[in-house]
């Protein structure tokens, strides 16, 4: 048989049957949108914070009381720049401060703005910082989240922070972070780290944890033993640690939707196979007809499985593009909250495409052959049967 005539043969027949066609692959192309939905904002968020990650300190150091983190003396810094390899150690400070007016918290930064910081997205803001301008007054820099819970109680220009002993301090608001942050920062309040702790209720002597650089990776390990022998009540975490406690939790997350997945996947399975069981007798005359005008059993089967097989493959695609549009130009409403959050201060996130060509692969494997193996043995059935019998 020729293939010019086979997909000309194909293409009619697909055409014939497009009523039969457009419930299932109205079906197929949802279940493709939501998972690959899934995978598009996992990506894009997990490669937004692992970059977060990657500026950051490698060992963060704290204190310890009956399991809790309490501050941190400041003389542990003179303590541990005596161990050798470490680099740009500093202390650290933020918190959270509970915005009663609309019950939200922010998270208060305080940073050191004439001492180089560890973390080198610091750094860059201090880079186009006007840090004279900045401290001729309190002020902070805020985050999207934080400046949209502002203005909807009119505190356009600056916020008077209520501090432990009931006082007042206005502090006035500087810029506003890049929208781009949002991700990161979208609840973040970053100010001048005397002024920080000031509200925050920590001590001049203290802050909330000190953070250290190892640039050696090989010194990594007996840095640690080192910082830990140095007091009882410590805890050190690695930069590592924190990022695969990231990557289970959305590992997690999207493995939650995978199981979804899976099962909805044979559900529809199970209703391919049902509705490929039930063929019409008008299918049957179909095959008949094709087996009485020279059609092998392995051609019929060919033609079904390239049918099935197109169908498909038109379904997976515009299952995709939408899943696209969806997450990278619509932001993922409602769906993004499943992964942000939505407990606290609303996100209003923009995803950066962040798309693995292996893991679209993997989907469509798991999609094609569930969907093609649901078609097989039914036709398969029909196609052995005598054609006088299949016509009748």
């Amino acid at each position: 048989m020729k293939t010019s005539t086979f997909f000309n043969f194909l293409f009619l027949l697909i055409y014939k049957h497009k009523s039969k066609h457009i419930a299932i692959s109205l079906i197929s192309i949802l279940i493709v949108f939501l998972i690959s939905s899934v995978l598009f904002i996992s990506s894009s968020i997990q490669k937004e914070v692992f970059s977060t990650l990657d500026s950051q300190s490698d060992f963060v150091v704290q204190r310890m009381n009956q399991g809790r983190v309490i501050n941190t003396p400041n003389s542990w810094i003179e303590d541990f720049s005596s161990i050798n390899g470490i680099k740009n150690i500093q202390q650290r400070v933020y918190g959270q401060y509970y915005f009663e007016p609309s019950q939200k918290y922010f998270t208060i930064v305080g940073i050191d703005l004439f001492e180089e910081s560890a973390n080198k997205n610091i750094n860059k803001l201090l880079s186009i910082l006007d840090v004279s301008k900045f401290l001729d007054k309190d002020s902070m820099i805020i985050g999207n989240g934080v400046r949209k819970t502002l203005d909807e109680l009119y505190y356009s220009d600056s916020y008077s922070f209520k501090l432990y002993d009931r006082s007042l301090k206005k502090v006035a608001i500087f810029k506003d972070l890049p929208k781009e942050a949002n991700l990161i920062a979208n609840d973040l309040i970053i100010m001048d780290i005397s002024l920080a702790k000031e509200i925050l209720n920590i001590n001049e002597d203290e802050s909330s944890d000190i953070i250290l650089n190892v640039p050696n990776d090989l010194e990594r390990p007996n840095v640690e033993v080192e910082l830990i022998l140095q007091h009882l009540d410590i805890r050190v975490i690695q930069k590592e640690d924190i990022q695969k406690a990231y990557e289970n939790l959305y590992n997690y997350k999207g493995g939650m939707f995978l199981i979804l997945f899976i099962i909805v996947m044979i559900t529809f399975v199970l209703i391919l196979y049902q509705r490929y069981t039930m063929i019409s007798s008008s299918d049957k005359k179909e095959i008949g007809i094709l087996k009485a005008v020279g059609w092998s059993i392995k051609d019929i089967i060919k033609l079904k499985i390239s049918e099935t097989f197109i169908v498909a493959f038109i379904s997976f695609i515009i299952g995709i593009i939408l899943a696209y549009i969806f997450v990278y130009f619509l932001n993922a409403p409602i769906l993004s909250n499943i992964f942000l959050g939505f407990q606290n201060i609303q996100n209003e996130v923009s995803f950066t495409p962040n798309i693995s060509i292996s893991n679209i692969i993997t989907l469509f494997i798991f999609f094609i052959i569930p969907f093609i193996s649901a078609v097989l043995i039914p036709v398969w059935k029909i196609a052995v049967i005598d054609a006088q019998e299949s016509m009748k």
